[in-house]
C-alpha cells in the first residue's frame, strides 16, 4: 500500500511523526508520505523512527490560493527539504495563520459564540501548526459542536461565514516553488465540492504549464462523479494519478491507507523528481 498524504501533530494531526511511521508498519504499509500543512519539522522524527521495509517520503501540502480566492492544497514530494526559497514559503504561510484565527475567533464572538484564541491554542499538541482543526478541536471542546466533521460541515468550510482567507501563493507559484526544488507537485483533492468552492476542468491547463505532475483522484472527500471528472482530466493531461488517505488520526474519519496510489503510478511520479529522495531504514 502506497499512502501519498497524511498528517501528524507538526500541523493538525493527532498523532506524532513517530506514531504514525509505527502505525504504517503495524498496517502493513509499503510508503508512507509525511505531508503536514505548510511544514516539515516531522520529518527528521519519522526518519529515525524508520525501520523494516517501509519507505518514506517527505513532503508538505502548501496552501494556496487562486486568484478567484478559492482556497486550493498542493501536495510537494520529495523536494530538497534545504531550498531556501520553498522554505521562506512555508514559513510565511505559517506566519499568517495567527492573524486568520483571530479573525475567524472575532467573526464568532460577534455572533455569540463562545470561543477565543486561548481556547484554540488549548487544544494544539506542542509546537503544532495552527490551522482550522484546532479550532474545531477548541469549539468541541466548549460543546459548540460535537466533532470536528461536523465543525467542517457547519461552521468552517470554505463557503462559511466564518471562513477567512489567508496570505498564500497562487496554485502555480506552489507548483513552480516545489519544482524548482527538485521535487513533484499533486494537487490534493481539487474537486472535494463538500469543502465548498473547487477548481473548474479548464483550471488544470494552467497547472499542468506550470509542471504539476499529479491530480490526487481517490480521495475520502470526492464522490465518483467527481474521481471520474478527475480520471478524465488526468488522461488528457498526462498527469499522475495518486489516490491518499488524507490521515488525521483521530482528528478526522479517514483511516490510513483506505484511499492508495496504484505502485506503477507512484514509480512514474518518483521518477519526476530531480534526485531519489525516498528514505530507506
Amino acid at each position: 500500500m502506497i499512502d501519498l498524504h497524511t498528517h501528524t501533530t507538526v500541523s493538525d494531526g493527532t498523532d506524532t511523526p513517530t506514531q504514525l511511521v509505527n502505525k504504517a508498519l503495524a498496517q502493513g504499509l509499503e510508503t508512507l508520505a509525511i505531508t503536514d500543512h505548510d511544514a516539515i519539522a516531522g520529518w527528521s522524527s519519522a526518519i529515525q523512527t524508520l525501520r523494516g521495509d517501509l519507505k518514506l517520503v517527505l513532503g508538505a501540502e502548501i496552501s494556496c490560493l487562486t486568484a478567484e480566492g478559492i482556497s486550493v492544497h498542493m501536495l510537494g514530494l520529495l523536494f530538497d527539504g534545504a531550498n531556501s526559497a520553498l522554505l521562506e514559503a512555508l514559513e510565511n504561510t505559517r506566519d499568517e495563520r495567527l492573524p486568520r484565527m483571530r479573525k475567524m475567533i472575532e467573526l464568532m464572538q460577534a455572533d455569540g459564540i463562545d470561543i477565543s484564541i486561548s481556547d484554540v491554542e488549548a487544544a494544539m499538541p506542542v509546537g503544532a501548526t495552527m490551522g482550522r482543526p484546532h479550532l474545531a478541536d477548541a469549539l468541541v471542546t466548549k460543546k459548540v459542536i460535537k466533532t470536528r466533521d461536523e465543525g467542517f460541515l457547519e461552521l468552517l468550510n470554505n463557503d462559511s461565514k466564518y471562513y477567512v482567507a489567508h496570505l498564500a501563493p497562487t496554485p502555480v507559484d506552489a507548483i513552480k516553488l516545489i519544482r524548482a526544488a527538485g521535487g513533484v507537485a499533486v494537487i490534493a483533492h481539487p474537486f472535494a465540492s463538500m469543502r465548498g468552492q473547487i477548481l473548474q476542468s479548464s483550471d488544470f491547463v494552467d497547472l499542468k504549464a506550470a509542471g504539476l505532475n499529479g491530480i490526487e483522484v481517490n480521495h475520502r472527500d470526492q464522490n465518483n462523479e467527481e474521481r471520474l471528472s478527475l480520471l478524465s482530466i488526468a488522461s488528457d493531461l498526462d498527469l499522475v494519478m495518486t489516490g491518499s488517505s488524507d490521515y488525521h488520526g483521530t482528528g478526522k474519519l479517514n483511516s490510513l491507507g483506505e484511499n492508495v496510489t496504484d505502485p506503477a503510478e507512484w514509480e512514474r511520479l518518483e521518477a519526476m523528481a530531480d534526485a531519489r529522495r525516498v528514505v530507506t531504514a
